[in-house]
């Protein structure tokens, strides 16, 4: 693994995990708190500044009510950029943020598929 593809891993965990903490409503104080580091390191992991030890992966599945592997990329190195730009604008971006604090609130299946078309036929227009 070359040290290009692996921070482009550490990029992908850590959006899932800005996007995971978010959908539960936890701050980053709050989930660092749970995990034992501080909000500035949590910070770190989901800009992908800083590699997660396994034992800190772990410990966020665990407080994310996740398994492990739901952090980490399906696809082989170097397909994984248009899923990181995905993870980025809804981390970084107020809008972004706010589509996935409200889709996190919609506990209907079916209204979840009916916005989720309208999103794609808005974004293919």
């Amino acid at each position: 693994m070359t040290a290009r593809s692996a921070k482009a891993v550490d990029a992908v965990v850590g959006a899932r995990i800005a996007v995971r903490r978010r959908a539960l409503g936890l701050s980053q104080t709050a989930l660092a708190g749970l995990v034992g580091v501080s909000c500035q390191q949590i910070q770190k992991y989901e800009n992908g500044q800083n590699r997660i030890s396994v034992s800190r992966l772990h410990a966020l599945s665990l407080a994310l009510g996740l398994p492990v592997e739901a952090f980490f990329p399906d696809r082989p190195d170097g397909e994984d950029a248009a899923e990181l730009t995905t993870l980025r604008a809804l981390t970084t971006t107020p809008e972004g943020q706010a589509l996935a604090d409200g889709f996190a609130r919609i506990h209907d299946p079916a209204v979840r598929r009916a916005l989720t078309r309208l999103v794609e036929v808005l974004a293919a227009a």
